[in-house]
């Protein structure tokens, strides 16, 4: 196997041997007993000549392909949420461009699953910003979506947020949006550790109290959800609300650093799953939901377990640079031709950081082709000024 110098995490230059990947096939080997989404990313387009700091340029060939690839494994997508970059460098009207090519393809692909995130983030949060606009702003989307024959995620907004003065004002706009689906919705609560905007979402500060608005919530329009999506990196805040959920409203973890053991579940029931970090270890998901699907519950944590410590490298914080660690895989793996990224985030972590991603992606098993990806990691490398 092939041997590479990588900067240890004092600084200091070391060689490292890669090991034998695992081999995951790049089809689902058989059905899962859950539902399992990946937030997806965008492949962006470095050979065009918008600025990435002002707009953002996306390579739609690419971009498609990656999403017909995990609907292969028997993943579902999760469009235009945080993972694409969505209100990150990834603007609205390029967000629902990115949804409708995605509804488009899904088309050709038997039973493959597309919910595209709701947002309000064409609007932008003022001083007279109002929960009255930031209704109408959730509404447009839902509209522009459902006109595509998509169903919604509906994300947590930056400008209720920004806006709301009580828990109350909350409910109002979700009560509102939610009577008006055509399709029961996932709802995401997304933490401020992804967004710090989002800070005393639900009208609390206290997570508590945010919890039980959110319950109250979703509980009152449980016809109207398919789901609710947790990313709070709190793996037992999301077991207690998981189990004051209405019947028939799933728990889809957003937990990337404890998803193994929520989507394995306990006596009192399991999350679903609606993970980024399953973009980034796609044929090892597939492999190990196959494994469950079929009873094998020692098989699924044999091949989830050594993902664990990447993820929560991937997630570390300052966690809303993720994304970083995301495209770099795809790319370190063959399945994008470089490592650049909208709004130019490819910048957002470190040699230091991709060199311990690249060490633990080694030791999950997870570099498809170690050749290959020794050769892109020497080149990130000197760029950075090291010889490897």
């Amino acid at each position: 196997m092939p041997t590479i110098t990588l900067p240890a995490p004092d600084g200091r230059l070391a060689p490292f041997t890669t090991s034998a990947p695992r081999g995951y096939p790049d089809v689902a080997q058989g059905p899962f007993n859950r539902i399992a989404f990946s937030a997806v990313h965008v492949v962006a387009d470095p050979m065009s000549s918008v600025d990435p700091w002002i707009g953002c340029a996306v390579d739609w060939d690419a971009t498609i392909a990656y999403r017909s690839r995990l609907w292969d494994l028997g993943l579902g997508v999760a469009e235009a949420m945080d993972t694409a970059q969505r209100g990150m460098g990834l603007d609205w009207p390029t967000s629902l461009e990115l949804i409708r090519r995605s509804i488009d393809a899904s088309r050709s692909h038997p039973g493959a699953r597309v919910f595209s995130g709701c947002g309000t983030d064409h609007l932008v949060p003022e001083a007279r910003t109002t929960v009255a606009d930031v209704l109408c702003a959730y509404e447009a989307q839902a509209e522009a979506i459902e006109g595509l024959g998509g169903r919604l995620i509906v994300m947590a907004s930056r400008a209720l947020a920004a806006c709301a003065r009580s828990p109350d004002q909350y409910g109002l706009v979700y009560d509102r949006l939610l009577s008006q689906v055509r399709e029961p919705v996932i709802v995401h609560w997304l933490g401020d550790m992804f967004d710090p905007a989002l800070a005393g979402y639900w009208g609390a500060e206290d997570l508590d109290a945010a919890t039980d608005v959110a319950v109250d919530v979703i509980n009152r329009n449980a016809a109207k959800i398919d789901g609710v999506k947790v990313s709070l990196l709190d793996k037992d805040r999301e077991v207690a609300m998981r189990r004051r959920l209405a019947p028939g409203v799933r728990m889809y973890t957003g937990d990337d650093f404890n998803f193994a053991e929520l989507i394995a579940g306990d006596a009192h029931g399991h999350s679903d799953a609606l993970l980024g970090i399953f973009d980034a270890i796609a044929p090892a998901a597939s492999a190990a939901l196959t494994a469950l699907g079929r009873g094998d519950v020692a098989r699924f944590h044999d091949i989830l377990g050594p993902t664990v410590p990447l993820s929560r490298h991937i997630f570390r914080a300052p966690t809303r640079f993720y994304k970083t660690g995301v495209v770099f895989m795809a790319w370190l793996n063959g399945l994008q031709s470089h490592f650049t990224m909208v709004g130019g985030q490819q910048s957002a972590r470190h040699v230091l950081h991709l060199a311990e991603l690249f060490r633990l992606a080694d030791a999950a098993g997870l570099l498809r082709d170690p050749d290959l990806a020794c050769g892109r990691m020497r080149a990130l490398l000197a760029i950075n000024g090291i010889e490897s």
